[in-house]
């Protein structure tokens, strides 16, 4: 049934960008010259508008042709989300959700809008069946349960449409299921002309070595839980936020609903205003919890998976990766959620607390999609390993840590450098700890009036401290984690001690 062009009278309304009207020429162009059957891949970065773009393009399609459309999603969300975005573009639709069993109204409509599992399972007893279908776009096209399904539509354009053209699976490769992939706008590109907000990034040096990789290629929960539960990860992320985003509405995402939980705790005793989801909440709470957080200025909400996708909120300020991740869509999913850009709302700050900066670059760098579309073991295999990453890992204190030691002109201390020295000389290699632990203890006492003070602001030395254990503990033959742990702590029992007698030393030179 092919659509009556003063259907389409709302899109009038609707003004595209030139990026945008790009991209659909492009695609429009490839559907007049390949064959019918071909498959087209599509990436554009989040909050490029995806979903506008395949509107449009399901309105040229259905004023030019006389066939029938379907979209596919992978959440009920994003099916409600595309057909309201359809009946925007004025396209008459009808959403196969769990309750429709089968479709005597068909020819009533030239577009669906099915989640996938739901219409493979209709498709498979049977009992509904579309006719003349002539374009089927998939939306998050990386996901790999949509291949159920490209075998009930042998005939039909396909058009993948995606963030990340990297599969969830990496045995099952896009490159596979899409006969070409087109990349549309960069993120800085994006961001250069004004349709997203600006990323600062801010990274915290975190030991991930103890992290267990699951057969899925990513960190299981149960390593990441046993990471991120501890006490001295809650008290870094704690430190983070009160350091980058204390009073912006912050995200945090985690890998295991043990974290968020512990997360939740940490900043409820420390006064904060926040709540927790994840995917055992109810429908309703979710409801309140999300309402909650548009309408509070400063909300924190602590979450797990749920959030990377089918959420749109613009006011977030702060997305707080609390959690360490190995796919390249998790990240950049997970940083998407701050992008959305308000009239005062020009950066949004990201904090990193699982590396995954160094990981995969930061989130505006230019990406080789196409390189990873044909390539993707390549990509994955030449990824930076943990281990490779925290040995190269270099701490730089952040400016307003940095004011509070401005009395001090030198605060660097090279433990390697040191360390070499002190083999040199045939000296113990803790003497390298101790050099270390004068320095810490002048800074501290130099630039404070009292000893509670000083002994308070060693305390904000936390980052460094850790630091210099790391890369003391590399030059070492064999350091095991538990006694890296025991450095820190010896360490920081250390410091105050020596404050408090460098303390005794200035008061007995003033008095004399």
């Amino acid at each position: 049934m092919k659509q009556n062009p003063a259907d389409f009278e709302v899109l009038d309304k609707k003004e595209l960008y030139a990026y945008q009207k790009g991209d659909i020429d492009t695609i429009f162009e490839r559907m007049d010259n390949t064959p019918p059957d071909y498959h087209l891949l599509y990436q554009l970065p989040t909050g490029g508008g995806k979903t506008v773009i395949f509107s449009e393009i399901v309105r040229r399609y259905l004023q030019k042709h006389d066939k029938k459309v379907v979209v596919l999603t992978h959440r009920i969300e994003l099916c409600r989300q595309t057909s309201k975005m359809l009946s925007g573009f004025g396209v008459k639709n009808k959403v196969i959700n769990s309750k429709i069993k089968e479709l005597p109204d068909q020819e009533d409509y030239s577009c669906f809008v099915a989640m996938v599992e739901t219409l493979k399972n209709r498709l498979n007893d049977e009992i509904l069946h579309i006719d003349n279908v002539g374009l089927v776009i998939i939306d998050e096209a990386h996901y790999n349960s949509f291949r159920k399904l490209l075998g009930s539509f042998k005939n039909s354009f396909i058009l993948g449409v995606t963030a990340t053209p990297l599969s969830s699976n990496i045995r099952l490769p896009m490159n596979e299921n899409y006969d070409e992939l087109i990349v549309g706008d960069t993120i800085a590109s994006l961001i250069e002309k004004g349709f997203l907000a600006k990323a600062v990034t801010y990274t915290y040096d975190v030991g991930l070595t103890s992290l267990k990789v699951g057969i899925n290629g990513d960190y299981t929960v149960k390593s990441s839980d046993e990471l991120y539960s501890n006490m001295v990860m809650q008290e870094k992320l704690l430190h983070a936020y009160t350091e980058q985003a204390l009073g912006k509405k912050t995200l945090i995402f985690n890998n295991g609903i043990h974290t968020s939980l512990y997360v939740y705790e940490t900043f409820r005793n420390a006064g904060f205003d926040i709540r927790h989801l994840d995917n055992t909440s109810s429908a309703e709470e979710r409801k309140d919890i999300l309402k909650w957080f548009n309408e509070t200025p400063d909300a924190i909400l602590t979450s797990v998976g749920i959030l990377t996708t089918g959420f749109d909120e613009p006011t977030v300020e702060t997305i707080i990766l609390n959690r360490a991740t190995k796919s390249l869509t998790l990240y950049f999913q997970m940083i998407g959620r701050g992008s959305r850009k308000l009239e005062n709302k020009d950066e949004f700050v990201v904090i990193d607390l699982g590396n995954n900066a160094a990981r995969f670059g930061l989130w505006s760098d230019p990406v080789n999609w196409q390189h990873i579309f044909k390539a993707p073991e390549f990509y994955l295999e030449n990824l930076r390993d943990d281990a490779d990453i925290e040995m190269n890992f270099r701490y730089t204190m952040p400016e307003i840590l940095r004011a509070k030691f401005s009395n001090t002109p030198d605060i660097d201390f090279d433990v390697e450098e040191e360390h070499k020295l002190a083999i040199k000389q045939n000296l113990r290699s803790k003497t390298v700890l101790d050099k270390s632990l004068e320095q810490h203890a002048a800074m501290c006492v130099d630039n404070t009036e009292t000893l509670p003070e000083a002994r308070n602001l060693s305390k904000e030395l936390q980052e460094d401290i850790e630091y210099r254990i790391r890369k003391y503990s590399n030059c070492l033959s064999h350091c095991s984690k538990n006694y890296r742990e025991w450095l820190v702590e010896d360490y920081k029992l250390k410091l105050l001690l020596l404050i408090g007698k460098k303390y005794r030393e200035k008061i007995f030179r003033e008095a004399e």
